[in-house]
């Protein structure tokens, strides 16, 4: 490591958790952030600053004055950019030894694969489960740890799966999409949740990456903000799982 990096780096360099060679699984780590908005935002501003060595962006959406809110990575005059782009020059402004490759496209099955492959961890934080779906069918397909979060009106939860099919896959969790599904723009939500949750899914990659800790992998932390509580559930893979199961 440079002298600079020494410097910048200093505070995890110090935690015998992480020390040298947890910095350094960060430095020479890959992971895709599926999702530029609320969760990806804050959990890819941590990630680059803990130098992750290379991020990927994967978002097709623009900045909307409403992101504003709790979308903390934009600014008002990025209103009407890409997502991906604005966010990856955000990161590099951050943290300049980083390599960022943003694509402006929405992640399907057709392309999961192709876009994912070669990465250290997959972080999900999109609000579709359809494209939640095509994210663990791709996670499965190339073995791939995944963190995934989702938010409520002043609740969220944060899951780890180990994509390698002996534990609990997203559809173990989730076997089908919710009839009930709601969006923030229906039912609202606190902004400031955004960047909790957000940041425990970057906590969760730092943690699967430099093996700090015991990471979420198989188990959902669910935290309440307005009571200030959380609790942590087992996710037991589901033999009859429509994606793993058999």
């Amino acid at each position: 490591m440079t002298p600079d990096s020494i410097e910048r780096y200093a505070r995890h360099l110090v935690l015998k958790e992480i020390g040298g060679p947890g910095q350094q699984a960060l430095l020479a780590a890959k992971v895709a952030i599926v999702g530029a908005g609320g969760l990806g935002g804050p959990a890819g501003l941590y990630l680059a600053a803990a130098g992750v060595g290379e991020v990927t962006l994967i978002d097709d959406d623009v900045v909307e004055a409403s992101n504003l809110q709790r979308q903390v990575q934009f600014v008002h005059t990025d209103i009407g950019m890409p997502k991906a782009v604005v966010m990856g020059d955000t990161l590099k402004d951050l943290n300049p030894d980083i390599t960022v490759h943003n694509y402006v496209t929405r992640l399907t099955d057709d392309n999961a694969q192709e876009l994912l492959k070669g990465q250290d961890v997959i972080l999900d934080g999109v609000d579709s489960f359809e494209t939640r779906f095509a994210i663990n069918r791709a996670a499965l397909a190339l073995e791939t740890p995944l963190i995934s979060g989702a938010l409520g009106r002043f609740d969220g939860q944060v899951a780890g799966f180990p994509g390698d099919r002996n534990g609990a896959c997203y559809r173990c969790f989730v076997p089908q999409i919710p009839p009930d599904a709601e969006t923030c723009s229906e039912v609202g939500v606190v902004g400031a949740l955004a960047g909790v949750i957000g940041s425990i899914m970057a906590l969760e990659v730092i943690k699967l990456i430099t093996g700090a800790g015991q990471s979420l992998c198989g188990r959902l932390y669910l935290y309440d903000g307005l009571s200030g509580e959380g609790r942590t559930v087992s996710l037991p893979r589901d033999p009859n799982c429509p994606e793993c199961g058999g």
